[in-house]
């Protein structure tokens, strides 16, 4: 898998200043399922260490954890352990999408990226951002730029001085068919320049 980022350095001076810098990202990866999507639920305009620990308090609370369990708590429970309203909205459309069979979460390596996330997106609380990073941390999707990522967009306007989406966008189009690769160096500068270590793993 190094072989995109080669690619990426040789094509584009940012990158190959981030990589001689920094050295090379690691490949941020989570296993697929529905405590991923949970867990990115959770994650969705906190941080992650915050959602994590929310997280593993739900699981307390929901054992074994499971669509079918998580449908059973009342939303004081999960209150309790520190889930919005919100999300609790959210996290149950997504159990409940489950135990109906209206998503089949084993199936969504099978098809392609567009597919993907037309099937997420009919789930409420399931938006482009969370379908972005299921699909290349879980799915390993290569070529996605997840612009609704707050430190992707920061970091874009810092090293290529753009600052509306469309033009990322169209500066990204050269990085096509490795675009989530040139996405993990942007996030490997945001996170080695703050000296922040993320373990992406549930």
């Amino acid at each position: 898998m190094q072989e995109p980022f080669s690619l990426l350095i040789a094509q584009e001076t940012v990158f190959k200043t981030i990589a001689e810098k920094y050295g090379l990202p690691t490949i941020p990866q989570r296993p697929e399922g529905f405590e991923t999507l949970v867990l990115l639920i959770l994650e969705q305009q906190v941080s992650i260490d915050s959602a994590k620990a929310t997280f593993l308090r739900v699981k307390e609370v929901a054992k074994p954890f499971s669509p079918a369990m998580v449908v059973q708590l009342n939303d004081e429970q999960l209150r309790a352990v520190g889930v919005s309203r919100q999300k609790i909205t959210y996290i149950k459309a997504l159990a409940a999408a489950l135990l109906s069979k209206e998503l089949v979460l084993e199936e969504l390596s099978s098809l392609s990226a567009e597919v993907v996330r037309e099937k997420l997106i009919k789930i409420k609380g399931i938006g482009h951002w969370t379908i972005d990073i299921y699909l290349m941390f879980s799915l390993q999707a290569q070529d996605l730029l997840p612009l609704g990522d707050i430190a992707v967009v920061n970091t874009f306007k810092e090293l290529f001085d753009l600052h509306d989406k469309e033009q990322m966008e169209q500066r990204a189009e050269q990085w096509k068919p490795h675009r989530s690769f040139a996405t993990y160096l942007l996030w490997h500068h945001y996170l080695c320049k703050r000296n922040r270590k993320v373990v992406y793993n549930p």
